[in-house]
């Protein structure tokens, strides 16, 4: 038998929120091993003169959990 935990984090990207989800799941598999499904949860941009300037996405992510 197998337990997962999940975390949020929010991944930010100039380029598409395609770009800052792989940000959050490259940056997580850094620390954490057994990285199993990222679902997006919110998505939103902030906007600077009138422009797109930052693309942001809030992931829920699920890894194997390990005790002991």
């Amino acid at each position: 038998m197998s337990v997962y935990k999940f975390i949020e984090l929010v991944g930010t990207s100039e380029k598409s929120w395609e770009d800052a989800v792989a940000h959050v799941v490259e940056t997580a598999g850094k620390s954490l091993k057994d990285l199993r499904v990222a679902e997006v949860k919110e998505m939103d941009v902030k906007i600077e003169d009138g422009k797109v300037a930052l693309y942001r996405v809030k992931v829920s992510l699920s890894f194997k959990y390990h005790h002991g």
